[in-house]
């Protein structure tokens, strides 16, 4: 009954399950995995966010380039402030107990010994940067020559929460935090980091380190889960598939092994002899019709023709008188 397995066209249906199955669960599984390391970077980066609090600071140079095991360490440089180019990072968020809260970030470029310079957020204050009466608040950064440590961050990008990307802004603000924004507005080198002070002088809040790009239970980390699911799924789609087009050929052999068509193929057998039986029969069927009409049309003419005949008495002499006919004669003539 399942000797149809081994024909060409099932050949290349059983060579795609076998390939197809493992496949899927291959890819299902590897995205799970990924959805498991991310689980996992989110908790080593809890852990190394709280050791970063209690550790000491180490120097700058030493923490760069900034990658997912150096992001939120606590970082220390030593130099001036450019008063000069202090800048607000506009419309940005800032959790607290009284929920999300609108604002902006005060940063100002620290002038090290090397001669590069180091983006510093000095801290958050609620209200709009584009307001003059918010940005009056902003305390001037420290003279002379000073000493900072905070949580090292790798620069911001397009995908960055908050970031303003397209411009536009107005002098004296910056939409993104990152060496490639800040390299047309200052005349010097900036490194590929900025930190964020833990202690910001009043009224300044202080800005919490976020966590590294690519680790963390982020939209990425969720698609990683939702990818899983769909493969899984499709391993077994193919395993469904391949279990009915099976059941539906060996019904089919079944049924033509004990001479049973199928329904379309019946109907089209009674309707081919239902049509070659009215070809066949139609033109015999008015043949036939029409013969008694003809044959009572010849024998009422033939009626009519011996009733004339009689009654001209055409029998080779002259009639008889129809009243004559019926006299007696005597008999003695």
């Amino acid at each position: 009954m399942y000797r149809f397995l081994l024909t060409p066209r099932w050949w290349g249906i059983n060579v795609f399950a076998v390939l197809a199955i493992p496949f899927c669960i291959f890819m299902g599984s590897w995205q799970l995995s990924r959805f498991d390391a991310r689980v996992a970077s989110q908790q080593q980066q809890e852990d190394r966010s709280a050791d970063a609090k209690t550790a000491a600071p180490r120097p700058l140079q030493s923490l760069l380039p900034v990658d997912q095991i150096t992001s939120g360490r606590q970082a220390s440089a030593r130099g001036r402030y450019d008063t000069a180019h202090q800048l607000l990072v506009p419309d940005r968020t800032l959790q607290s107990k009284h929920g999300d809260q609108q604002g902006f970030y005060v940063l100002t470029l620290l002038r090290t010994d090397d001669g590069k310079a180091l983006p510093v957020v000095r801290g958050w204050l609620p209200g709009d940067a584009n307001a003059k009466a918010d940005a009056a608040k902003v305390p001037a950064p420290p003279a002379g020559e000073v000493t900072v440590t905070g949580a090292l961050q790798a620069s911001e990008n397009q995908g960055t929460s908050g970031v303003q990307a397209g411009g536009g802004l107005p002098k004296g603000q910056l939409g993104m935090i990152s060496a490639a924004s800040l390299v047309n507005l200052v005349p010097y080198g900036v490194y590929d980091a900025w930190i964020t002070l833990a202690d910001p002088p009043a009224p300044l809040h202080a800005v919490p380190p976020a966590a590294a790009e690519g680790s963390g239970l982020d939209m990425k980390a969720f698609q990683n889960l939702g990818y899983t699911g769909e493969w899984f799924v499709f391993a077994g789609f193919v395993v469904f598939m391949w279990f009915r087009l099976v059941r539906r050929e060996a019904e089919a052999a079944k049924d033509a092994a004990l001479g049973i068509l199928p329904e379309e193929a019946d109907g089209a057998t009674n309707g081919a002899s239902t049509g070659a039986a009215n070809a066949g029969t139609g033109p015999a069927t008015d043949a036939a019709k029409d013969a008694p009409t003809d044959a009572a049309k010849d024998a009422a003419a033939s009626g009519a023709a011996v009733g004339a005949k009689e009654n001209t008495g055409d029998d080779g002499g002259g009639g008889v008188p129809a009243g004559d006919a019926g006299d007696e004669v005597p008999a003695g003539k």
